[in-house]
């Protein structure tokens, strides 16, 4: 079908923003401009793309499976024109990274500040988001790399470029609060304590509930957070036994210990990943090669 990319892009700015008026001043083009291009569009697509009314614009089904391949393709077309725009050192380009505050604080930081140093001119830019929510980004063309825990039920694991780091999940408190430092517990045991943990969308959740359930425990938190800091902080003051990842704890004062329990919970692992339907670039090759690597995960597509 001949339909000209201007028509596309149109649409994904009216489809991002949902307003006609906001779509024609981020394209610099009149809003009368912007309705005859979806009405053109629409006639060609030969079905309505957007349900307007006096009051809001919203995408129709058929608008909504559109976006969802015009985004990407768009979100390409801009990284390209960064890539050239922004290139420096090598021709490398630009380097965007996604991954969670947690990963970003305790383990992308060094490794962040080696590539800068080894590429001053290189721009480096790092989006925070969940480990789910950095697989969506990294779908849709968004980033150039994810850093995120693994397991990961929403990562395709054909986009594992390496597996950078083998961690434990552990039970930390504070013993003014919790006479539990000589003692060993079981899971039973532990949910009849008030648990810290992060919230139900975190992989870190996912991963723990089904871990319990397998044993047939229903794992209740006191307080839910979005933070592996807070969760500390509060374990800190005494408000519950906090859930953290074992990598969390290289900074933190000694008024914390781990908890020891009968049942050990399975190791998990960080995982870099690229989209393999998207350009390799250099920065991504570059970065990735200054992380370690780890050979636990047993995958066959990881390359570690």
């Amino acid at each position: 079908m001949d339909i000209n990319y201007e028509l596309y892009k149109v649409f994904y700015y009216v489809a991002t923003s949902l307003s006609f008026s906001d779509a024609s001043k981020q394209l610099f083009i009149s809003q009368s401009a912007v309705s005859q291009s979806i009405k053109t569009l629409e006639k060609k697509l030969e079905q309505p793309l957007f349900i307007r009314s006096t009051k809001k614009v919203s995408l129709t089904p058929a608008g909504k499976i559109l976006l969802k391949h015009i985004e990407p393709a768009m979100n390409l077309i801009q990284r390209g024109e960064s890539q050239l725009l922004e290139t420096g050192a090598l021709g490398l380009g630009q380097l965007h990274i996604a991954a969670s505050d947690t990963i970003c604080r305790y383990f992308l930081v060094p490794y962040l500040k080696e590539f800068h140093k080894k590429f001053p001119n290189i721009p480096i830019k790092v989006t925070n988001a969940t480990s789910q929510d950095c697989v969506a980004l990294l779908e849709h063309g968004k980033v150039d790399l994810i850093v995120t825990n693994f397991p990961n039920v929403r990562l395709n694991q054909s986009y594992i470029q390496k597996t950078v780091l083998d961690f434990s999940d552990v039970f930390i408190a504070n013993p003014s609060y919790f006479n539990l430092k000589k003692k060993e517990l079981d899971f039973e045991e532990l949910t009849r304590y008030p648990i810290l943990m992060l919230d139900q969308k975190s992989t870190t959740s996912e991963f723990l509930h089904r871990i319990f359930l397998q044993r047939q425990l229903e794992l209740v938190p006191q307080i839910e957070l979005s933070s592996n800091d807070l969760l500390i902080d509060l374990a800190r003051i005494g408000l519950g036994i906090a859930c953290i990842p074992d990598y969390c704890l290289s900074h933190e004062s000694k008024d914390l210990f781990i908890l020891k329990t009968k049942e050990q919970i399975p190791k998990r692992q960080l995982a870099a990943s690229a989209n393999p339907n998207l350009p390799f670039s250099l920065s991504i090759e570059e970065f990735l090669k200054l992380l370690p690597s780890c050979t636990n995960l047993a995958i066959h597509e990881s390359k570690c």
